[in-house]
C-alpha cells in the first residue's frame, strides 16, 4: 500500500472513528492525522492499522483501538510544556501521539522485547523527546517525577498509589480501572493532597501486571 493510501486511511479514521464519537481537541486530531499508525504494527497487519479495533502486537499485548487512544489523550488535556509518563509502552504508538503534544515523554514497559522494539521504532521515526524505560510500570518512575500527566495503557484494579504520588499539582492521570475483564476509564486531577476523580466510558484493556497492579 502506498503512502498516499495510508494518508487517506488516516483521514477517514479521524473523521469516522474519532470526530464522529465526540473527540474534538484539534491538537489530538492533528496528531492522529499525521502519525503513521501502520508503522507501529507487525508488517502483516499494516493494511488493518486504521480499522476500528485493537490489533495484536505480540508478547500477549495489543495496540489500542484508535478511538481509545484519542479519547485518553484528550482527557489528559496536554500542554506543549508538559512532562508525561506513560505506563505500558506496547507498540509505542501512544507514546508517539504524546510526543507530538508534549515537551517530554517517559514511557515504561515491563517486557524487554517490546521496550527494545519500541525504542528502535521511535528513533527511526524521529520522536526524539521520548525515553523508553524497562521496569514495573505500576510503580511509575520516581526518579523522573513529578509529571504533569500520567497515562496508563493497561487495566489496574485501582489507580496505583505510586502513580498518584508522582503526579504534579494540577496534574491529570488517566487509567482504566476495574475487574480484569471489564473496566472504565478513570481520570484524576491532583488538587494539593486531594484528587478529583471522574469516570468515563467502559472499556477492556490487558491487565497491568506489577506490584501495584495485578499479580501474574
Amino acid at each position: 500500500m502506498s503512502g498516499d493510501q495510508y494518508t487517506r486511511q488516516r483521514a477517514r479514521m479521524v473523521e469516522s472513528q474519532i470526530i464522529a464519537r465526540g473527540v474534538h481537541d484539534p491538537r489530538v486530531l492533528h496528531a492522529l492525522r499525521e502519525i503513521p499508525r501502520h508503522r507501529f504494527v507487525p508488517a502483516e497487519l499494516q493494511p488493518h492499522a486504521y480499522e476500528d479495533r485493537p490489533l495484536n502486537i505480540g508478547c500477549g499485548q495489543t495496540i489500542s483501538q484508535p478511538y481509545i487512544v484519542a479519547l485518553m489523550t484528550q482527557l489528559l488535556e496536554l500542554r506543549v510544556t508538559d512532562r508525561v509518563l506513560e505506563v505500558g509502552t506496547g507498540s509505542a504508538y501512544q507514546a508517539a501521539v504524546l510526543a507530538v503534544l508534549a515537551a517530554e515523554v517517559i514511557t515504561i514497559e515491563r517486557q524487554e522485547t517490546l521496550a527494545e522494539r519500541a525504542s528502535e521504532r521511535l528513533v527511526e521515526l524521529g520522536y526524539a523527546n521520548v525515553t523508553v524505560v524497562t521496569g514495573d510500570g505500576s510503580l511509575g518512575y520516581p526518579s523522573g517525577a513529578p509529571f504533569d500527566a500520567i497515562i496508563v495503557t493497561a487495566a489496574a484494579p485501582r489507580v496505583p498509589p505510586s502513580l498518584k504520588a508522582q503526579l504534579a499539582p494540577g496534574g491529570r492521570l488517566v487509567c482504566p480501572t476495574g475487574a480484569r475483564g471489564f473496566q472504565s476509564l478513570t481520570r484524576l486531577v491532583r488538587k494539593g493532597d486531594d484528587f478529583e476523580e471522574h469516570h468515563d466510558i467502559r472499556c477492556v484493556f490487558v491487565p497491568l501486571l506489577g506490584k501495584e497492579g495485578w499479580e501474574e
